[in-house]
């Protein structure tokens, strides 16, 4: 069971902050990213659907695939930051999937 651990990958994390920040920045500086609603919110909820992905799958590998969990942190310092990236990655991911999804719904294209 342990080839399915990644380990925590906090580059990854960061770089889909980035991702999803950028969206968001695109978005609220350009107002369309395709010209229509419907493909900008499309666009948003896959792309908020895969950011919060990582940090589900960190916390499943964290509970199901690692036994003695408690060796991959050197410290609670490193567990508190190590567990607020990942709900800083989740808020992102939800904030791409609410702007998609009010843009798929909006009144006008």
């Amino acid at each position: 069971m342990d080839q399915h651990w990644r380990g925590r990958n906090t580059k990854t994390l960061w770089a889909v902050v980035l991702l999803g920040i950028a969206y968001s920045g695109l978005l609220y500086f350009h107002g369309t990213l395709t010209g229509t609603n419907k493909w900008d919110g499309i666009i948003g909820v896959v792309l908020g659907l895969y950011i919060c992905s990582h940090p589900a799958a960190n916390v499943v590998d964290m509970l199901f695939f690692r036994r003695g969990g408690r060796r991959q942190f050197s410290s609670k310092r490193s567990t508190v930051l190590w567990l607020g990236l990942n709900m800083l990655v989740l808020l992102i991911g939800w904030l791409a999937i609410f702007i998609g999804t009010t843009r798929i719904v909006s009144i006008g294209d």
